[in-house]
């Protein structure tokens, strides 16, 4: 299986979970950070 790129929609969704349950708060922010560094990647 080959590496995915996160998406800024795949994002939203981690985050949007993260912050109904209260954790990976940390997570949260690194998906927002790949979602942003590969949005310039296409």
């Amino acid at each position: 299986m080959g590496k995915r790129k996160m998406a800024s929609k795949s994002a939203r969704r981690i985050q949007s979970h993260a912050d109904k349950t209260g954790k990976n708060q940390d997570f949260k922010r690194r998906a927002q950070s790949a979602a942003d560094k590969n949005k310039g990647k296409k």
